[in-house]
């Protein structure tokens, strides 16, 4: 037997716990893609369970002496997360027993069918099991690994992602300057920070300026600082974010969106390493990296003359590419499960992980917004939850269902999720009060209460007032 219920064939382990031959004889004929051990009892499932330690089990509810009820069924799934808890049992049960296949699903069950079998439908659902029990085992040897991971607050399965770690581990410790390219919310700047904290350059500064954020007006004085009197305002001498840096790392964060009088300026410094404040004369030797990132194609802002093709040639000696979330197979759920354990434990709330539907759900969804919007989402589930796991619901994603058949996809569906998740997520972050989150949604108050009552959002009376 090897760790993670294979066999020595390497094909996957399922126990079938079924007391019917017929259907017994059934499932192992549909399951042939996996190595089939087969229960009848109690007993025999407890026995197999020790010895193959199978990640998936189907299990039916009605089990001898109890073939006609559920006690028997109940007492085996007990049993059996009590030993494997990570396991994930599909319970079986009759055609209008709907009722304690969820109680089963409340117990810790991963998920339920219901009788008559549709072999399709059930290999579709095993497949799944079998897949969420791989990420998340997947998940729990990353977490063992963190204190050993070169790229601290990385999770990383994907082939496209481990890829651009690799690429930060072996640039980190030279002086090379890095241009990091990706969507938004993709973690730009957690592995700038990494080429930072990986350099010899770790025990000194890593500052961090958004070109995109600040006017053109300012930015270059935030940079480059400037002299007492060099224009209105200017009551005292005062060094840029390049003094700051001495001796570590400047990120500079969406680059593309530079002025062309500042990319000139940058380009000097790239080439001659020294500053001038605004209104000074003095040149100021700065021994500082440039660690660059964008969302945009600088290439094609080159050719719209928006970006200077002489500096891109300067900040990207090393270019690495952060894939999107919706290109890393895997990760979404893996990462998804690390947030929740860190934003419980911030709030203090009880909360177990997911149910199987937002674990479907979580894999299905493109993430437009990448890790940003995961981890927005999270947050605001774990506030709002009332259960010990999150649900689609919490999280507000399409179901598994909607996925499949995009009509989620619907701009109109779309504006109305996009509605009532800002409303959730204004409550949250205002602590209930009404005031405040009509303030942050750029509302009345008024509207707020029309808007909750067309989303159902009930609010707790104590709150309701702010």
């Amino acid at each position: 037997m090897r760790p993670g219920g294979f066999l020595a064939d390497d094909k996957p382990t399922l126990l079938i716990v079924e007391d019917d031959p017929g259907l017994q004889k059934q499932l192992k004929w549909c399951f042939d893609e996996y190595q089939v051990i087969p229960a009848t009892d109690r007993a025999s499932a407890l026995v197999a369970l020790r010895r193959y330690e199978p990640a998936v089990i189907l299990q039916d509810l009605g089990l001898p002496p109890d073939p006609e009820g559920v006690s028997e069924g109940f007492a085996t799934l007990l049993e059996t997360l009590k030993l494997a808890p990570k396991t994930k049992v599909i319970v079986v049960t009759g055609q209008l027993d709907k009722q304690n296949a969820v109680r089963a699903v409340g117990m810790g069950a991963y998920d339920f069918y219901q009788k008559p079998v549709d072999t399709d439908v059930l290999r579709l659902l095993v497949q799944r099991a079998f897949h969420i029990h791989s990420l998340e085992e997947q998940n729990r040897a990353l977490v063992q690994r963190q204190g050993l991971m070169p790229l601290a607050g990385v999770i990383a399965i994907a082939e496209p992602m481990v890829k651009a770690c690799r690429t930060i581990e072996k640039v980190a410790p030279t002086n090379a300057t890095v241009l990091l390219l990706g969507d938004s919310g993709t973690g730009k700047e957690l592995l700038a920070r990494a080429v930072h904290s990986l350099s010899p350059r770790a025990a000194k500064p890593f500052v961090a300026i958004n070109c995109a954020a600040i006017p053109d007006t300012l930015l270059e004085s935030e940079l480059f600082g400037y002299e007492k009197g060099a224009f209105t305002g200017a009551v005292k001498q005062t060094q840029g974010k390049f003094e700051h840096a001495n001796g570590g790392t400047l990120f500079l964060d969406e680059i593309g969106d530079m002025p062309l009088s500042l990319q000139a300026k940058l380009l000097r410094f790239l080439q001659d390493r020294v500053v001038e404040r605004i209104g000074g004369r003095d040149r100021i030797p700065v021994d500082v990296r440039i660690v660059c990132a964008t969302n945009k194609d600088l290439p094609a802002i080159i050719r719209s003359g928006e970006f200077r093709e002489d500096l891109y040639y300067r900040i990207s000696e090393v270019t690495v590419r952060i894939p999107p979330l919706r290109d890393r197979a895997g990760d979404a759920v893996v990462i998804a499960q690390a947030i929740l354990d860190r934003r419980a434990r911030e709030h203090s709330r009880p909360i177990k992980g997911f149910t199987p539907e937002a674990l479907k759900a979580i894999e299905a969804y493109p993430w437009p917004g990448n890790i940003r919007e995961l981890e927005n989402r999270i947050n605001g589930a774990v506030i709002m939850t009332e259960g010990k796991y999150v649900s689609v619901e919490d999280l507000g994603l399409p179901s598994s269902a909607e996925s499949a058949d995009l009509s989620w996809l619907n701009l109109r569906v779309a504006r109305a999720r996009a509605e009532r998740d800002a409303i959730r997520q204004a409550l949250a972050v205002a602590g209930w009060n009404l005031s405040r989150s009509a303030e942050l949604l750029g509302i009345t108050r008024p509207t707020l209460y029309d808007l909750l009552e067309k989303n159902d959002i009930a609010v707790p009376e104590k709150t309701a007032e702010g």
